[in-house]
Parts: structure tokens; C-alpha cells; sequence
């Protein structure tokens, strides 16, 4: 088969593969074509001379918001996949049962880069956060629309991979964990993961996490206290050790407010990393401290985590989590998706949603961005 674009002269990290190593990735028809060394060039196959730079699979951002337009909360999903090179953005409950056929409509189906989505079970999703206002979408019960979800999820089974549901003392007030209740009736009555976010209590950390089911998703995992994964002498909460057994997946969900240093230093040197590291992108903080889903990585890579290790949480173990094996990888078949990427050394000065500053030497930067086989960014 003709390739019709060869990346060439990178450094390809793809840990679906367990491969780190100079070669060449072949694109033909949409999709990763080959892998190796002098890869057949054609007439008309455009050469991309990726030297001194990483390529890796497509990234994938587990948590988003990229409603542009109809939720105030939302940001552009292409402009953040030219400055992060995610090629993939999860969305996770900006939209509900009643307005998810406009986000497909008009954001989703219009976007070159894949949006899927976790479908909110408040009716109208995240409806009032942004400058200036924060409304607990999961406080009025009255939101919650569990018969539509379920034919919204039948309807649209392509692009949503789940069920979302915020709960907590800003997301669900006095109403507790009964949105997770109603939110986790629809996951099992179709057959999809659950999504919970969790802020402070109530409820407890212990509390939603017992309640999640293998392939559910708890994201702002290592969140700052209150509502940490670990006890007070440092170590991980038997519950949150269970539910790993289990095969509940730990999602970081960075944002303006759930993510810690102290929290992932504790967690990681108790040998517990995240599953995937997503950036929780918002409008609220895509200008800091979250930015976006290359300085999230890189906020792992400086806290201990291997290249390896934080490239997977944004790759393979996102696909696994997302139950799309087509993702998160660079094996010939698998979607024509990969994210090229700087290493830098220097000093960088990273900051976590406390306030707390850690001076990292190294960086992960976007540097180019191809996607259904096509070098889509920088033109």
C-alpha cells in the first residue's frame, strides 16, 4: 500500500508496544500503515523529518470540556488540540439529555479532531459555570432526567462512551450522592461506564468510591484535602486499593481545583500512579493552573513518573478505560492519530490548584499534530 505520509527521524514512544525507539511511522488510508526502518516512499507520500522529536500515538484527554458555544464552561476543542497535540478529547458532561444533539450537531460532527463524550445526567448538563458563576447542577433534583439519558445513550452509542455525574459540596450541596444513585440506574440499564467527579464533602471519597463498578471512572483522583485517596499516616485508603482490584480506573482531572502535588507525591510514593492524566481543560483554567494536557504530563514527568508511564495514561490505558482499542496506539490498523512532541530541559516553574510551585527540569511541548493520516497542524 502506498503510504501517503511517513513521519521520519523521531523518537516514537508507544507504550501499547512497549517500543521506545528511532523509526518511522507510515500513514496510508487514515490509518498507521507500518512501522520501521526506510519505510517504501511513493510519489505522491509526503516525508515529515520529525528529528530530535517524540511521536507518540495520538493523545487522548479523558476529561475536557469542549462544548464551545453552548456551555459556558467550554473551550475550542481544535484550538487545543493545535497547542496540546490531543488528537482525542473525552467531554465529560457539558452536555445532557436535552441538549446533546446540539453539541453533536454543531460541535462534534463539525470538529476534524475526535470528540467523544460521557453524557451528563443532569438535563441540561454543566449549564451555569464560568466567570462569575458556579451553579451545582447535581443540587436540584428536578434536573435529573434518567429516562431521556437512557434514550440518548441508545441514539448516540458512537460517540458517548459513558455516563457522567458530579457529586460533592459544590456540585451536588445537601443532595449528597443521590445524583451518583439516579446517574449509575442509567449506566446499568445501558451498559456504560460511569464517570464521578467528586469535590469536598459530602459525600466522602470512601463513600463514592465503594459504590463504582469495574470500568467505572473516578476522576480528580488525587484531589487536595479534603476528600484525599490516603489516610492520615500517608497511606492508601483501603477502599480506594479495592476498587483498583475491582477495575475502577483513577483519572487525575487536573482543573482549577482537584489536583494536588502533596496528594500525587503521597499516592506515588506509595507505588500508586493514575491510570490516565487528563487536564480537566475549562475556561477557567486553560489560563492556569491546569493550562492544558501537555503541562499535566509534565507535571507527572517531574513528580517521578517515567516517559513511558505518563505517555501511557494519555494513550493506551485512555483507550482501554474508553474501551476503544482503535486508539492509543501506533500498531499498522489502529487510527491514523499521532501527537509529535518536544522534550525540553530547562527550568519550569509548575503550579497545582493550592498554590504550591514545584520547579521541574523538563517539559513536554506540542510540536505537531497528525490526525486521520494527514499532518493536520503545524500547516
Amino acid at each position: 500500500m502506498p503510504m501517503d505520509l511517513i513521519l521520519t527521524g523521531g523518537r516514537v514512544v508507544d507504550p501499547s508496544q512497549s517500543l521506545d525507539a528511532v523509526t518511522e511511522v507510515g500513514f496510508a488510508a487514515g490509518k498507521v500503515a507500518a512501522l520501521g526502518q526506510s519505510i517504501p516512499r511513493g510519489p505522491n507520500t509526503v516525508v515529515k523529518d520529525v528529528s530530535g522529536l517524540l511521536v507518540t500515538p495520538g493523545l487522548i484527554d479523558m476529561h475536557t470540556h469542549v462544548y464551545w458555544g453552548g456551555t459556558s464552561l467550554s473551550i475550542d476543542a481544535e484550538e487545543f488540540a493545535r497547542t496540546s497535540a490531543v488528537t482525542t478529547a473525552i467531554d465529560t458532561g457539558s452536555a445532557g439529555p436535552g441538549n446533546f444533539a446540539g453539541f453533536r450537531k454543531h460541535v462534534i460532527e463539525k470538529s476534524e479532531t475526535r470528540i467523544l463524550a460521557y453524557l451528563h445526567i443532569s438535563h441540561a448538563g454543566i449549564y451555569a459555570f464560568g466567570h462569575g458563576i458556579e451553579v451545582g447542577e447535581s443540587e436540584n433534583m428536578k434536573l435529573m432526567n434518567p429516562a431521556a439519558a437512557v434514550e440518548v445513550v441508545e441514539a448516540n452509542r458512537d460517540v458517548i462512551v459513558g455516563m457522567k455525574v458530579r457529586v460533592g459540596r459544590y456540585s451536588s450541596g445537601d443532595q449528597g450522592a443521590a445524583p451518583l444513585d439516579i446517574a449509575m440506574q442509567v449506566a446499568d440499564a445501558t451498559g456504560v461506564p460511569l464517570m464521578a467527579h467528586i469535590d469536598e464533602p459530602p459525600p466522602s471519597y470512601d463513600d463514592v468510591v465503594n459504590r463504582l463498578r469495574p470500568g467505572d471512572v473516578l476522576t480528580h483522583c488525587f484531589r487536595p484535602f479534603p476528600n484525599v485517596p490516603y489516610s492520615g499516616q500517608g497511606k492508601v485508603k483501603a477502599c480506594v486499593d479495592a476498587a483498583r482490584k475491582r477495575g475502577v480506573f483513577f483519572d487525575v482531572g487536573h482543573g482549577g481545583g482537584s489536583f494536588a502535588f502533596k496528594t500525587a507525591r503521597t499516592m506515588l510514593a506509595n507505588g500508586f500512579l493514575p491510570d490516565t492524566i487528563s487536564s480537566d481543560v475549562h475556561v477557567l483554567c486553560i489560563n492556569g493552573p491546569a493550562f492544558d494536557q501537555v503541562t499535566t504530563l509534565s507535571k507527572f514527568l517531574c513528580l517521578g513518573m517515567s516517559l513511558s508511564e505518563v505517555i501511557a495514561a494519555s494513550t493506551c490505558n485512555a483507550a482501554y478505560a474508553l474501551k476503544r482499542p482503535e486508539l492509543g496506539s501506533l500498531k499498522p490498523g489502529s487510527v491514523g492519530d499521532a501527537s509529535i512532541l518536544s522534550l525540553d530541559e530547562g527550568r519550569f516553574d509548575y503550579v497545582d490548584v493550592v498554590g504550591e510551585h514545584l520547579i521541574g527540569d523538563r517539559k513536554l511541548n506540542a510540536r505537531g499534530v497528525v490526525v486521520a493520516g494527514t499532518w493536520w497542524h503545524p500547516a
